[in-house]
């Protein structure tokens, strides 16, 4: 067995492992240690695979962004964890049904599922000898710019979406108006005492 094969085996049995784990541990923040922890094999495989620019991003975007950002949502929020497990556990026979139905939709797609004749003609590199990080910047900001920008406004839209979805402006707390204090009578807003020695308001 040569250092490559155990390196791949290594990572992809840790990937398998972290994701188990995230989903069976009863702890949220070890689930999100393990999420880490998976992220971080699955960017292993990826350099295995050539792709290191994935690989970074996986190691940027999810760990260094997303996963740290569960962390400190599950630890900061007081969030009743046994009665959602409680409601999990009332819908569990329909997510089992739903489960075995995609896994057999699966099993049957990838049964009859075979590489064509031209496959290794269509994977050819389009940008001849460049490095796959050069390469894939020719691609985005050179031939797919256009998409890409698309794509980035789409994201836009729908971020800007998900927070007037999730605004509630609530009547329980006071809120500071800037243009209402600086608009206010000086009159109204301070009230001068003359205090005599010895004496407090």
């Amino acid at each position: 067995m040569t250092v490559a094969i155990f390196t791949f085996y290594f990572f992809a049995l840790t990937t398998v492992m972290g994701g188990l784990m995230t989903v069976i541990s009863r702890n949220p923040v070890h689930s999100v240690l393990w999420l880490i922890l998976s992220f971080l094999s699955a960017a292993g495989l990826f350099v295995l695979l050539g792709a290191e620019f994935v690989a970074m991003l996986l190691i940027i975007v999810y760990v260094g962004a997303v996963a740290v950002l569960f962390l400190f949502v599950v630890m900061m929020l007081d969030v009743d964890f046994a009665g959602l497990k409680a409601e999990m556990a009332k819908y569990m026979p329909l997510a089992l049904l739903i489960g075995t139905v995609i896994l057999f939709q699966l099993g049957i797609a990838l049964g009859v599922w075979t590489f064509a004749d031209v496959a290794a003609q269509n994977i050819a590199s389009p940008t001849g000898d460049a490095q796959n990080t050069a390469a894939l910047g020719l691609l985005i900001y050179d031939k797919y710019i256009i998409l890409f920008q698309l794509a980035g406004l789409i994201l836009l839209v729908a971020m800007i979406g998900a927070i007037l979805l999730t605004l509630r402006h609530r009547t329980d707390i006071k809120r500071q108006s800037v243009l209402q204090q600086m608009h206010r009578d000086p009159a109204k807003a301070m009230k001068l005492k003359d205090v005599k020695p010895g004496q407090g308001l």
